[in-house]
């Protein structure tokens, strides 16, 4: 009997349970350990890939063997769809950041459950459109912000609203100096030297699992002056 199911994948939940464990059925499904490549950056293969658990990244590896991070899937997520579409090689690698379990479905059954279910596809153009916003965004980042500047737009874009003070947001878990370089291409030294400041300002605290924005207002204020001056 299959143990897990397409069931809890968001893009698919207008699906009847028939057509879910049809869907199941034509996928091949596998288990990756933490620090697994799912998907090698150019790779030749076009199948969807369904995260049914665990957590995955997005990344690309320079030729200077540097790491440019994309984004973070949760469970739920699925990548490849782009290949899956175009039949192109694969735009970006994926890599399992905890044991992940996946759901590999051919390109031509993805394509058939797009043609054959409207609201899927239109579900489908809502995360593109979603992508190409956050891509926009970044690029306007890239470009017109100074290293110091991006690295409060990934904080405040990685943190989450401090249910005990609605002044705050917290950052959980932190993630690494190399981490936060890698999502806005920059150095580790420079990323180090940033925090430094920011805790010096009183903007940033250090706790156990967490970093602490203490001033999210404040921080958005530095970040839009910033854009204002370009």
């Amino acid at each position: 009997m299959q143990k897990h199911t397409l069931a809890q994948i968001p893009l698919l939940r207008s699906l009847d349970l028939e057509a879910i464990r049809r869907l199941d059925s034509m996928c091949t499904w596998k288990t990756a350990g933490p620090k697994e490549w799912l998907v090698e950056h150019d790779e030749e293969s076009t199948d969807v890939c369904f995260l049914v658990s665990g957590t995955a990244r997005v990344l690309i590896v320079t030729a200077a063997d540097r790491e440019v991070i994309l984004a973070d899937l949760q469970a739920g997520g699925f990548f490849g769809e782009f290949a899956a579409i175009d039949g192109r090689s694969r735009s970006a690698g994926i890599v399992a950041l905890t044991k992940t379990i996946v759901a590999w479905m051919p390109a031509t059954v993805f394509r058939d459950v797009i043609r054959s279910h409207p609201d899927v596809a239109e579900r489908l153009l809502q995360r593109f459109t979603q992508r190409l916003r956050e891509l926009t965004q970044r690029i306007h980042e890239f470009t017109a912000l100074q290293v110091k500047h991006r690295i409060y737009a990934e904080l405040l874009r990685l943190s989450r609203p401090d249910p005990g003070d609605k002044r705050r947001a917290l950052v959980s878990p932190p993630p690494s100096h190399a981490e936060i370089a890698a999502y806005v291409s920059t150095r580790r030294e420079m990323v180090a030297r940033e925090l430094k400041s920011l805790e010096r300002a009183g903007l940033v605290e250090r706790r156990r699992g967490a970093f602490v924005l203490t001033d999210v207002d404040a921080l958005m204020a530095r970040l839009e002056a910033a854009s204002r001056l370009r």
